[in-house]
């Protein structure tokens, strides 16, 4: 399952912006769900809630729904990660936390196949994106890279889905990721999350301190490391990449 050398290493908090990007909870507040989440992944799990943004002007969200967009995102297992015990552990905790009536358990198996941590995001609208020769060469020579998924974490922005912290391996003290987005001339990130929890409503303070006990206490937790040999070109009409597809598999050697 994995291949990893004693020298293999991956980059830390440090140099990445899961700190910076976490969601701040105030004792004695709920969890209310943001704008961005009520507009691209509440009305996919909760279509009928009171407070779903239906559309909004100048984009093309429709009930969650928008044109298809492409992007170069690492897959993950869905079989190899819910069969490791400590995701196991994370998720009996979830289902025994007080607002585990409040998730769409039945995502996980809908989307099981199609887990993912988007590393190029929106490379084409409507049409695959086409890598060159040069592109193709650059990422052939990277080769197979390391990660480990961490967790859990809820973001600043988003807030209502819940996602394992994907860490890239440092390589001669760069981090790959980074390297790949600079092969493709995007925008170098370093937030590299795999979407897997989706909350149908808004927590209360209870519900919230709870939350935030967990997202504490499996903050340093590794849930998987694994090889990757190859990335996605996906196209998806929704944020939750329900009606997505695989356009090509990008090979890594």
């Amino acid at each position: 399952m994995n291949d990893f050398s004693p020298a293999s290493l991956f980059c830390q908090d440090s140099e990445l912006g899961y700190e910076r990007s976490r969601t701040q909870f105030a004792s004695g507040e709920g969890l209310i769900l943001d704008e961005t989440y009520r507009l691209a992944h509440l009305p996919l799990v909760a279509p009928d809630h009171p407070r779903v943004i239906r559309a909004r002007e100048g984009s093309s969200y429709d009930m969650g729904r928008h044109e298809r967009v492409f992007s170069l995102v690492l897959p993950i297992s869905g079989d190899l990660l819910f069969g490791t015990p400590a995701y196991r552990e994370l998720n009996e905790a979830l289902r025994e936390a007080p607002f585990a009536h409040k998730i769409a358990w039945d995502l996980l198996e809908r989307r099981k196949d199609k887990l993912h941590a988007t590393i190029c995001g929106s490379l084409s609208t409507g049409e695959p994106h086409v890598l060159d020769r040069m592109q193709r060469q650059e990422l052939a020579r990277l080769g197979p890279i390391h990660v480990e998924l961490r967790g859990l974490f809820s973001g600043s922005v988003n807030r209502g889905r819940l996602y394992l912290r994907a860490y890239p391996e440092s390589r001669h003290g760069e981090n790959v990721f980074r390297h790949i987005q600079r092969s493709l001339g995007c925008r170098e990130t370093d937030l590299y999350v795999v979407g897997v929890y989706n909350m149908t409503d808004d927590l209360d303070a209870e519900e919230a301190a709870a939350l935030a006990s967990l997202i504490d206490r499996w903050w340093d937790r590794a849930i998987l490391q694994f090889t990757v040999h190859h990335l996605w070109l996906m196209g998806a009409y929704d944020d939750l990449v329900l009606d997505s597809t695989i356009a090509e598999t990008v090979s890594l050697v």
